[in-house]
């Protein structure tokens, strides 16, 4: 404890020294992401030092101890709620720092004997501040999933490559990360886990008095894929056109666009006759559109800008019939049978790329990249290999641009990336080294000089957010 003790203050040494002083209003951008940083750094100590507090007050509040547990004794019905009023958190988090805690502590046997922690991985990471206590709750509450099913030594293995993982994560990610390494570990319990969330499927309707229908849906990997990609599809359709709408009303013309220029600046606030429609209304657009065509209207062309459903696994797993496969655009794995099954229907992409009917290279002699190339790109990406966004979200950019720098359209010079993730690279002076060639490359983007001094290399694409087992 002493040693996270020393760290944490000297954290908060840190942060103090780059404090700006009474109001952070105006700091140095980069001094801002430094105090932000060491803060990050406190953070984590303070739950290092927290899940051993948390931990020792659970061991003396047992409720065999009866009247002398501590939390009783302190006027609280159990540790959790001692644990949750004091430092003013909800039961179920003050929950999981007991849980931590405990799974990173060395042990007491019932013989009396000392035998090392659960998960010292984990344990030797929170001690560090490398990750926090809800990454290392998410890690522990995965491995002890299935630590019975994929036995000790797999799961320490896994433990340590999650480490390795785990810092730089959004919860978010994590999660992506998480269930495609229980995957891995635990393939049977794939098909399992699909039988549970197709056991909670359901849709129900609801005509309200104003005469509004409700729907409330739920849906699982395999129905919900097919329903994410054309709903998203038809979203990409709404606002490409209002995007074209835009440029053509503020007299650039599709001639005028470059290819290689962010796609949000063809939005022109003062050209639009009315309000644009959000998200959710779109969606809704959608999906009345798609009900209608299906009853046989007049109108057959339903947009969705080349909306499709990629599911991909292994060659060894397809023959064997065991392992899992993946979704784009959906985090839970699904079982072999499900991928089969979904590679049977029509729109739904099994993921063979790159064979002799595909030519996936065009040199200068094409200017856009080929759907055929999207799809190898989307194999290699996995949506925005900046950010992760789907497929559906992003387009085709060339690393070195068409006009300016006479790039060819070949794959080792596309990327996939959001509008959000475009605007970043060309407008704050990142670069991006592809390693490798095909589907197996590795994306890396480089920050210029003045965010970080040593430009050091930061991974991107689906590397990042896949589980590759050591």
């Amino acid at each position: 404890m002493s040693t996270t003790l020393d760290d944490l203050t000297a954290a908060v040494a840190a942060v103090c020294g780059l404090w700006p002083g009474e109001h952070v209003e105006g700091t140095e951008a980069g001094r801002l992401v430094a105090l932000n940083d060491a803060l990050g750094k406190v953070r984590r100590l303070a739950d290092a030092a927290t899940v051993r507090v948390a931990a020792e007050i659970a061991r003396q509040s047992r409720p065999e101890l009866g009247a002398d547990s501590l939390a009783r004794k302190q006027g609280f019905r159990n540790a959790n709620v001692l644990l949750a009023s004091e430092l003013g958190i909800a039961n179920g988090e003050a929950a999981r720092l007991v849980e931590v805690g405990e799974a990173t502590a060395p042990r007491v046997l019932l013989t009396g004997e000392h035998a090392p922690a659960r998960h010292p991985h984990v344990g030797e990471a929170v001690e560090a501040g490398v990750i926090g206590m809800p990454a290392a709750s998410a890690i522990i509450r995965m491995l002890d999933r299935v630590v019975t099913t994929a036995g000790r030594t797999a799961t320490d293995a896994a433990e340590q490559t999650l480490i390795g993982q785990a810092p730089g994560l959004t919860l978010d990610a994590l999660s992506k990360v998480l269930a495609r390494a229980e995957a891995y570990l635990d393939p049977d319990g794939v098909a399992l886990r699909e039988d549970e969330l197709r056991a909670k499927e359901s849709l129900r309707m609801r005509e309200d008095s104003d005469g509004m229908l409700h729907l409330t849906a739920v849906f699982g990997p395999e129905r919900g894929a097919p329903i994410k990609a054309a709903l998203e599809g038809y979203v990409t359709a709404r606002l490409a056109a209002q995007r074209d709408a835009a440029a053509a009303r503020s007299g650039m013309g599709e001639s005028g666009q470059s290819e290689d220029a962010p796609a949000d600046a063809l939005f022109v606030d003062d050209v639009v006759d009315a309000p644009r429609p959000t998200i959710p209304q779109l969606h809704a657009e959608a999906l009345a559109l798609i009900c209608e065509h299906l009853l046989g209207c007049a109108d057959r062309d339903v947009p969705v800008q080349g909306a499709t459903v990629v599911v991909r696994l292994s060659l060894d797993d397809l023959e064997s019939g065991t392992g899992y496969a993946l979704i784009d655009g959906m985090t839970t794995p699904v079982s072999v049978g499900t991928a089969r099954r979904m590679a049977a229907d029509t729109g739904i992409i099994p993921c063979v790329l790159g064979g002799d009917s595909e030519i996936l290279d065009w040199g200068r002699q094409k200017r856009l990249f080929t759907p055929a190339q999207r799809l190898a790109l989307g194999e290699r990406d996995g949506g925005c290999a900046g950010c992760g966004a789907p497929p559906s979200h992003c387009k085709v950019h060339h690393l070195d641009w068409w006009k300016r720098d006479r790039g060819p359209t070949d794959l080792s010079n596309g990327i996939l990336l959001c509008t959000s993730c475009h605007h970043r690279i060309h407008d704050s002076g990142w670069t991006i080294r592809i390693d490798g060639a095909g589907i197996a490359a590795r994306v890396w983007f480089i920050p210029p000089p003045w965010i970080d001094a040593a430009q050091t290399p930061r991974l991107g694409a689906r590397r990042r957010f896949d589980y590759v087992a050591a």
